[in-house]
């Protein structure tokens, strides 16, 4: 294209949005950023060439009319969601807005599958991926700890220490399973309607809480079971956009065991970023032209941290860990 390509992204208060929008301004593309929040961070990059107050992404109607209405009245190429509640109504909503602007999201059949914990475990038995033990009931309970999942996208999690704390809580609804001793690792991948083109790979360091929570500090690795059964999931899926699927490897046997699908861009993707694996401006790209030159390159051994707030809560919640 001849003129400056204009790319709509979401929820500009997030750090990872912020990494995407530098990637993308530096690419060359026109940014827009749009958020509920004022004094969102990407609001104030020197790659933000314009940015948009919006109604919150968790009221959908509102939310999906601004967007429509935007982008009929300030047309942009490309629109970019990057939060769960934006990427889930952005695609529950693609084919009314798919006229106005493209976007490189997942069809809403499979967004539910990832989305909702309980038919992601479904889903996983189905392909012989290996997931956490469940309990069907508190009743059914053989030992402790044990997570509780809300099943639904980004909800609360709950370690649960005791029969006691059982009593204590509502957990009506909740996915139940047993706790997963080891470190967290992720894989990455971009993808056009099943097909993969590129992906990545990190490893956890620190997370915080240190049961189970946000990287804080992550490195770049490549393992290839990791690999084979990201792709194998996202893949029967036929997804389309970017994701990652979240992995325990067990202590116990040394078997990964599948967390969750996260199905959009990820809290490390600085990382990705840093070690070679441009999602943002790959997504972009495959959008623009239909598909794109695979990316399965990039750089191991890459640790990035998020120093504040995360690492430092980390840190001074178990001091021993170090800050290697």
């Amino acid at each position: 294209m001849d003129r400056q390509v204009k790319v709509l992204i979401t929820d500009a208060a997030y750090t990872h949005t912020l990494g995407a929008v530098r990637s993308l301004g530096r690419a060359g593309f026109r940014v827009t950023a749009m958020s509920p929040d004022p004094g969102a961070v990407s609001f104030y990059s020197r790659y933000c060439h314009d940015n948009t107050l919006c109604p919150d992404p968790g009221n959908e109607e509102q939310f999906i009319d601004f967007i429509g209405n935007y982008i009929q009245e300030n047309p942009v190429d490309v629109l970019v969601p990057v939060g769960y509640l934006s990427t889930v109504a952005i695609s529950r909503h693609k084919k009314e807005l798919l006229p106005f602007a493209r976007i490189p999201v997942a069809e809403y059949e499979p967004m539910q599958v990832a989305c909702n914990k309980q038919k992601t475990i479904r889903f996983a038995s189905t392909l012989d991926v290996p997931v956490p033990g469940e309990y069907v009931s508190v009743e059914d309970v053989t030992g402790f700890p044990v997570v509780a999942k809300d099943p639904y996208g980004s909800g609360k999690i709950r370690y649960i220490d005791s029969p006691q704390e059982f009593e204590r809580l509502d957990l009506t609804g909740y996915l139940l399973q047993e706790y997963i001793p080891g470190a967290g690792y992720g894989f990455f991948g971009l993808f056009n309607h099943g097909k993969v083109r590129a992906y990545f790979m990190h490893r956890r360091k620190r997370e915080f809480p240190v049961t189970g929570g946000p990287s804080t500090c992550a490195e770049s690795i490549y393992d290839e079971e990791v690999k084979r059964i990201g792709l194998k999931l996202l893949e029967s899926l036929r997804w389309h956009g970017v994701a990652m699927v979240e992995f325990k490897k067990d202590n116990r046997d040394g078997v990964f065991k599948l967390m969750e699908i996260n199905p959009k861009f990820w809290g490390s993707l600085d990382l990705s970023i840093a070690s070679g694996v441009n999602f943002p401006v790959l997504l972009v790209n495959m959008a623009l032209n239909g598909d794109i030159d695979p990316v399965f390159r990039y750089d191991t051994g890459m640790t990035f941290r998020w120093p504040f707030p995360e690492d430092m809560v980390h840190l001074c919640a178990h001091p021993a860990s170090g800050i290697n």
